[in-house]
């Protein structure tokens, strides 16, 4: 994956974080952007399109794609199994495009582990409360979804420091225009993560309590 315009993203975000919304609004500002599509094992949610936001396959059909070596990582996360097709990957990074997985740290470690340049980029909420409220307001999850969800969401969040860059998602439209300069420019030192994140994360996780 050494394409000279290729490049490849990690964006990860705790649950209610908003991650999806500013993807596909990033997609359509930025026309070398691709969202990779996962396999998963996950039913579709209303208003999900197969194809567009997943690949659904059953347990049997994604067991068969890890023996034929078809990811470049994949997890099991909420009892759920997602990966991310290798040749997928590669092929759009030889045309030149700007490759985003969405995917978790644990993912983004899996991936580096395998010598692939890739660079990570972490959003977040701007408090713990609109985190749990947006959860809440999707409406998809019962309450104790929600609170595994929350817990699931700090235990992200402590590991910001295996990205290089940090936003947080207060306004959309802002948001979008970060992550649109960080993609464009990925040596911005724009919302690169530094010691000023150390604080605002901490409190962040004090919040919990």
């Amino acid at each position: 994956m050494n394409a000279k315009n290729g490049m490849l993203f990690v964006v990860a975000a705790p649950s209610g974080a908003g991650k999806t919304s500013l993807l596909k609004e990033l997609s359509k500002k930025n026309n070398r952007v691709i969202i990779s599509i996962s396999h998963t094992t996950r039913k579709p949610r209303d208003g999900e399109i197969e194809g567009e936001d997943y690949f659904f396959v059953d347990e049997k059909s994604f067991k068969k794609l890890i023996e034929e070596n078809h990811f470049l990582e994949h997890a099991r996360v909420f009892g759920n199994h997602y990966g991310t097709s290798h040749s997928f990957v590669e092929s759009q990074i030889q045309t030149g495009k700007k490759i985003i997985l969405e995917i978790d740290w644990q993912g983004m470690q899996k991936i580096k582990a395998k010598g692939v340049e890739i660079i990570g980029i972490f959003i977040l909420p701007p408090d713990y409360i609109t985190l749990e409220e947006r959860l809440i307001n999707r409406q998809k999850d019962s309450s104790t979804t929600i609170k595994q969800r929350m817990n699931a969401a700090l235990d992200e969040i402590s590991h910001y420091k295996e990205f290089d860059f940090i936003v947080v998602n207060d306004k959309f439209d802002e948001t979008v225009a970060k992550l649109n300069e960080i993609i464009s420019d990925p040596k911005t030192d724009h919302n690169r993560r530094n010691s000023s994140h150390d604080k605002f994360i901490s409190k962040i996780m004090a919040q919990r309590d």
